[in-house]
């Protein structure tokens, strides 16, 4: 069959639509703080795809194993508390800076999985992960870098998402995917009303550059990309995850530039020709070992 030839080839065409989506909501997210606060934003978000995922597949929720229930926790958990880290972190500083400091988990990924699962890094994916890296940060960062409360904080988002990624795909070789994928969000939503109850006032009035923020968080960059990821990554290696979903700061900076109109410069040429290069380098070794196999 078609579809069974080309799974990798079509989860890495999945996994850069996630990263174009995500890409836009680093502008989403501003946009949802101008009236929300974080732990609102993250309540109304995650509650909202895990209630739309559900209405959707209301199927799936028949006869969910514990083991499910379990690893959707866990993941839950993690993105409750990155998210919150991440949407915090933009109010103290510029979404396309955020964009690349954030994408520094390509270079945290290979060496999780390496302490995880013990799956120890090749030359092609550490080499692609600091050419990503430093391609982003030639198309985002302008002056001299510097770790304000902003950058440490998101910094400390791309270590968790880091992890996030690792453990799902240990995960997902097994699991219904939907089913996890709402457990993981219903987990995030009550954290994150919980919190908010506890911690935040109630807003009052909503602007509406906030509600078309929270449409796209819930439609988009939630439901759509999340489940996205989580499927795709059935069929790929973390590492090449982490390489493709790092151009979301790609479109981080484009959508940037066009929609909260931060500077252009000619420096996003050549960074994105560099992140490029670094997703051709990341294939590199699966390209080797087909060559390898066709000349035997």
């Amino acid at each position: 069959m078609w579809w069974s030839k080309n799974k990798s080839f079509l989860a890495d065409i999945a996994l850069f639509l996630a990263a174009v989506i995500w890409g836009g909501g680093f502008v989403a997210g501003k946009w949802a703080l101008i009236s929300l606060t974080p732990f609102y934003i993250s309540t109304f978000r995650f509650l909202g795809s895990a209630i739309l995922l559900a209405a959707i597949f209301h199927r799936h929720l028949k006869q969910m194993p514990k083991s499910i229930k379990k690893a959707g926790m866990l993941i839950g958990t993690l993105l409750f508390l990155g998210q919150f880290i991440q949407v915090t972190a933009l109010q103290y500083t510029t979404a396309s800076k955020q964009a690349f400091i954030i994408a520094s988990y390509t270079v945290f990924v290979p060496f999780l999985s390496w302490i995880i699962l013990k799956k120890k890094p090749t030359y092609y994916a550490i080499i692609a992960g600091i050419m990503t890296m430093a391609g982003i940060g030639i198309l985002s960062l302008n002056g001299n870098f510097s770790i304000s409360i902003g950058d440490g904080l998101s910094l400390l988002y791309a270590m968790m998402f880091g992890l996030q990624i690792v453990l799902i795909g240990l995960f997902m070789k097994e699991m219904n995917v939907i089913q996890f994928t709402i457990i993981q969000f219903l987990t995030a939503g009550i954290l994150s009303m919980g919190c908010a109850i506890c911690f935040e006032k109630i807003p009052q009035v909503l602007s509406k550059e906030t509600i078309a923020g929270v449409f796209y968080l819930i439609v988009f960059n939630t439901t759509i990309a999340f489940t996205i990821q989580n499927i795709a990554q059935k069929y790929t290696s973390d590492t090449h995850t982490s390489i493709l979903l790092s151009m979301e700061a790609l479109f981080g900076v484009i959508f940037s530039v066009l929609l909260l109109k931060e500077e252009f410069t000619i420096k996003m040429i050549f960074g994105a020709i560099l992140i490029f290069i670094a997703v051709i380098l990341s294939k590199m070794e699966k390209i080797k070992k087909i060559d390898n196999n066709y000349i035997m």
